[in-house]
């Protein structure tokens, strides 16, 4: 088999085994995965000149995958919504709000100098929040639409647990500001992969068997992810890093998944989002 395999949606830790998980996701078969910035304690994120020294630590880490072994990395840029909440106690809501939106720019600007391929992962709490803080949120998510549409790429989003009802809350978002619904991927989906389901949305399926196996009853428009942490605290959460190569393998292997969807979930679905190209293992 001569096929590629992305995972959608990975993080890597400075103090993690980084690019020790990574030469596991190829041994397993992986070629290709989105390295998603998230926070990290070595940059607290206090002004807008911040951001710029958080997201180098992302590009660092990909950069010694890329060095360290084969597998393509790919970069996603973003303000992790939640920090909105430290940010507001800390210095006030609007003000807040002023560093999130200056996040967006910054990882606009990596897009624009092709260091990343989307911003992301953005967009809002994925627990309850008071009122004020989810408008906040949605304020600064459309200024990140916007900020996408600009650059001509696409948008990660981190929020609560997708619904039919929220994704077409997200469509009607992106289509305010004139971006393409398929240029908007939800991070961490369930299997929303028909139309009325996602609303045009691009899902990233978690990769667990029951949701890729519902997800390829109902087509091949979506990606697969294991979010995983590289936590040495929670080794394999939210699953390992393994688990996409391994669940691909499975399927082809016993028939629940033909080459063509496989082609067609890791090779034409990122290419048609995030503009990449995925190759095939030598």
């Amino acid at each position: 088999m001569r096929l590629p395999i992305l995972d959608d949606h990975v993080h890597l830790q400075p103090q993690g085994r980084n690019v020790e998980a990574v030469k596991e996701f190829e041994r397993a078969g992986g070629t290709h995965l989105i390295l998603s910035h998230l926070p990290y304690d070595e940059v607290t994120i206090s002004s807008e000149a911040d951001w710029e020294r958080s997201y180098e630590i992302t590009l660092r880490l990909a950069e010694k995958c890329r060095d360290e072994t084969s597998v393509a990395v790919d970069v996603t840029l973003g303000p992790y919504p939640v920090l909105l909440l430290d940010l507001e106690k800390r210095f006030g809501l609007a003000r807040g709000i002023e560093i999130m939106k200056a996040g967006m720019e910054s990882a606009q600007r990596a897009v624009l100098e092709r260091k990343a391929v989307a911003i992301g992962e953005v967009g809002r709490p994925h627990f309850p929040v008071p009122g004020e803080i989810m408008t906040a949120s949605n304020e600064i998510l459309l200024h990140g639409m916007r900020l996408a549409k600009e650059a001509g790429c696409a948008i990660v989003l981190h929020t609560e647990s997708a619904t039919p009802e929220n994704m077409r809350e997200f469509a009607l978002m992106a289509d305010s500001v004139g971006l393409d619904r398929g240029k908007v991927v939800k991070h961490y989906s369930p299997p929303l992969v028909l139309p009325e389901e996602n609303h045009g949305l691009c899902p990233s399926v978690l990769a667990s068997r029951p949701n890729v196996n519902e997800a390829l009853r109902k087509g091949t428009r979506f990606m697969m992810e294991t979010d995983f942490l590289d936590d040495l605290a929670r080794p394999g959460a939210v699953m390992a890093i393994t688990t996409v190569p391994k669940r691909t393998k499975g399927l082809l292997e016993s028939k629940a998944m033909s080459e063509e969807q496989a082609r067609i979930i890791h090779q034409e679905n990122p290419k048609k989002v995030y503009g990449i190209k995925t190759r095939e293992p030598s």
